[in-house]
């Protein structure tokens, strides 16, 4: 068994931080499938761009995102691959949590 250190601790509470806030969530959801801008984020999911900025820094002071500029605009995405993979099984706990909640037939989590 791996020994868990307090910056273990602190790093994952970190990550339960980030998934707290819903808009956080889905923008990490939304980078899983490819790297975006914060106006097209923003457009996506429905928000303001002064809350996109706001929730894209946070993710950023975590350590979960990252930027590459490219000319005028700056794209945003996960800073490691793992953390799409994380995502996913994340996502299949839930399914396996809650099985009512998902089906083939669709999703009716809110």
């Amino acid at each position: 068994m791996t020994v868990v250190s307090s910056t273990h601790a602190m790093a994952l509470a970190q990550l339960g931080h980030a998934l707290s806030d819903g808009t956080r969530t889905r923008i990490l959801l939304a980078l899983r499938e490819s790297p975006a801008r914060p106006s097209d984020l923003a457009e996506q999911l429905g928000v303001s761009r002064q809350s996109m900025s706001n929730q894209l820094a946070c993710l950023r002071g975590c350590g979960l995102v990252e930027t590459t500029p490219q000319g005028r605009s700056t794209w945003y995405r996960l800073a490691d691959p793992r953390i799409g993979s994380a995502l996913g099984d994340l996502l299949d706990l839930v399914v396996q949590v809650d099985p009512n909640c998902c089906s083939p037939e669709g999703c009716t989590c809110r």
